[in-house]
């Protein structure tokens, strides 16, 4: 097994502790090293992941005290396995870099034609959002209509290889946030609406603070 998949490993296994032991937030983990021993790798492994963990907003790290639960991500079990999440929360990064370029593109290349196509897509979006019915396929089709407005067909081919993880978090995204107060939903329809206004207005930084913005709070909607 190759350091990757040790890494990812040893982040499964801690989130299984957090959720199995039914820790709180603030509660402390075990040492690096007896989670070394736990999972038989190394502290370095069991390091890499903690950096991982924390990124992705599950644990945080306090200066000669060791690793703390900083959220529980006990919702997203119900639509993946604990060995999943390395992966499926990694792809978070990737698009950061990926559809915050896409958005900035968008915003500077795209004709009319594809603005049109942009707007139909926030337009059934809205309308699944709205209702309840699931809004995981809409969400998906204007982020990659937004790709496409690039005029570049990379940008098409790297967003479609990331389609499974990011399928999974759409799903959870949404079904987690309609378990939630109704602004919560409100709050992701104005996000991808000010992602399309910048794009419409040919706002290129604005289009791209705007879908990282959106990207950051979308993680951080997976969480309690």
């Amino acid at each position: 097994m190759n350091q990757a998949r040790l890494s990812d490993h040893a982040y499964a296994g801690i989130v299984e502790i957090i959720n199995d032991q039914d820790l709180a937030v603030g509660d402390r983990l075990p040492s690096e090293a007896a989670l070394a021993e736990r999972f038989g790798v190394s502290r370095a492994i069991v390091r890499e992941a903690l950096v991982r963990l924390a990124s992705d907003g599950i644990t945080e790290a306090r200066r000669g005290a060791g690793s703390f639960v900083k959220s529980r991500p006990q919702r997203l079990a119900a639509f993946m396995p604990a060995t999943e999440l390395p992966a499926t929360l990694g792809s978070y990064e990737v698009r950061f870099v990926l559809e915050a370029e896409a958005a900035r593109l968008a915003a500077t290349r795209r004709s009319p034609i594809e603005m049109a196509h942009v707007e139909e897509g926030m337009e059934m979006l809205r309308t699944a959002l709205l209702s309840s019915e699931p809004a995981h396929a809409e969400d998906m089709e204007l982020h990659r209509r937004i790709a496409e407005a690039t005029g570049n067909p990379a940008f098409l081919i790297a967003f479609d290889a990331l389609h499974a993880d990011v399928d999974k978090v759409m799903r959870a995204g949404v079904d987690i946030s309609r378990s939630r107060p109704p602004e919560v939903i409100a709050t992701m329809l104005r996000e991808h609406e000010q992602i399309v206004a910048a794009i419409r207005a040919q706002d290129a930084e604005g289009a791209a603070l705007a879908m990282r913005w959106h990207l950051w709070e979308g993680r951080r909607r997976l969480m309690p």
